[in-house]
């Protein structure tokens, strides 16, 4: 995957890099994506540079320089970087008033902004200055490199580290953690100071290989960064790989639909029992919580008192479905996606009655949105299509305005080819129970 596809740009942003590990690199790898692509790319720094970082650069000039001239070199090089002077060996950024100047008199797609420094080193609490964002930037990235990983915690290593002994008393000389960058990274006064408000926020951990331990290692600190639900996501990858993104980790929620008036079983279906004293949908929130969701609302309708009641210590959300007998479904799907909360990049829709539901296929189905496989992420098992399904976010309008005699499917037929499918090696994606006879077969196949 390429950078701007896992930071999502669109013409018109103000991007801002931060922190330490790659800033650069990371920059300038992005510019020459887009260049690549056609678009018109401006690039600059509010703080300083290495003289020497203007090789990367297919043109560099004052700011000074004639409108025209600047225009001209982003038509011939497509990738132009800004600067203010040279003094010595370094290259002096402009002023973040000059920002909008820029955006107003230059006819660029994207302005790309080197906002901090940190002297080549690959962690980095700002100082009492820093970082210089300027007011207009839509999408600030943070970035570390994972060689910080093992590493003493000091200033030979880390930028500004007695800061963060300070804030958390890691103690200075002992080795950095993995925790450790999660939790400089998201936090308000060290990984996310300054930052404006209105601005997107994805976290870039550089240095992340695209395969083995040190790829699980960021993975765990991605979803540890996630906590906060200020970071929209977290990208991993190395910024001088050809294809520098393995995979984004982004907010995922669960819509689990236990509503049905459970007319075929003659009986509360999500009641029965499963497992030692487990209910099926119990068991079914215990296999998302094995999965390390935690983001999830269950759709209750018919019992909905006893289902919530069993569920409320399981640390779920309950949203109440007033028109379950009538709507089916779908419209318990809608319920599920409205109460979901606005940070949420994609729902993971699951059948409250799919109790031999697995954390491992859950698992794939997961890491096959994160590799940026497809928006809409099915289980297929010998050619059949089951649940649970991922849906972007940017389909669930369509979704919500379906009409009542609609179905879920329709929107997902009608985007077949942004749906990717995960084969799986067992039937248990197809098992839901309905009837008395679907209750014995999945508790047999189940070994129960």
């Amino acid at each position: 995957m390429k950078l701007h596809q896992a930071f999502e740009i669109v013409r018109g942003d103000v991007i801002a890099f931060i922190g330490a590990g790659g800033k650069t690199s990371t920059m300038v790898a992005l510019a020459h994506e887009l260049a690549g692509a056609g678009w018109r790319v401006l690039a600059t720094t509010t703080t300083r540079i290495g003289l020497d970082q203007l090789e990367f650069m297919p043109a560099a000039l004052p700011v000074d320089r004639d409108r025209e001239e600047i225009s001209e070199a982003l038509g011939d090089y497509g990738f132009v970087f800004l600067y203010d002077q040279i003094q010595g060996d370094k290259v002096q950024g402009i002023a973040p008033g000059m920002i909008s100047r820029l955006l107003d008199t230059i006819d660029s797609d994207v302005l790309l902004i080197e906002a901090d420094g940190a002297r080549g080193l690959n962690l980095k609490a700002p100082k009492s200055h820093e970082p210089v964002i300027p007011a207009e930037t839509s999408l600030v990235v943070p970035v570390a490199g994972l060689s910080v990983l093992g590493q003493p915690l000091d200033e030979d290593h880390v930028y500004n580290a007695q800061a963060i002994d300070e804030r958390y008393g890691f103690g200075i000389g002992n080795r950095i953690k993995s925790p450790w960058v999660a939790q400089v990274l998201r936090d308000d006064q060290l990984g996310l100071s300054g930052v404006p408000k209105r601005a997107r926020v994805m976290v870039f951990l550089n240095q992340t290989p695209p395969n083995g331990f040190m790829r699980i290692r960021s993975r765990l600190i991605a979803r540890l960064i996630m906590r906060v639900p200020r970071i929209q996501g977290v990208v991993m990858g190395s910024a001088r790989s050809e294809d520098p993104v393995c995979e984004v980790q982004r907010h995922i929620g669960v819509v689990t639909l236990a509503a049905g008036m459970s007319r075929r079983m003659g009986r509360p279906k999500m009641l029965l029992p499963w497992e030692g004293r487990r209910t099926i949908v119990e068991h079914v929130i215990h296999q998302l919580h094995l999965a390390r969701l935690t983001n999830i609302t269950v759709v209750t309708g018919y019992y909905a008192g006893e289902i919530t009641s069993r569920l409320m210590p399981l640390g779920v959300n309950i949203a109440y479905n007033p028109d379950y007998a009538s709507g089916e479904m779908l419209s318990s799907l809608k319920v599920g996606l409205q109460a979901l909360p606005p940070h949420i990049s994609a729902a993971l829709v699951v059948l409250g009655d799919q109790p031999r539901i697995q954390p491992r296929i859950i698992n794939q189905i997961l890491l096959a949105y994160a590799e940026g496989s497809g928006d809409i992420i099915a289980p297929s098992y010998q050619m059949r299509r089951g649940h649970p399904i991922l849906i972007d976010r940017r389909y669930w309008p369509e979704i919500l305005a379906l009409p009542d005699d609609g179905a879920p499917r329709d929107v997902i037929n009608a985007h077949q080819d942004r749906i990717a499918y995960v084969n799986v090696d067992n039937d248990s994606i197809l098992g839901d129970v309905d009837t008395p006879e679907d209750y014995d077969r999945e508790r047999r196949n189940a070994g129960l």
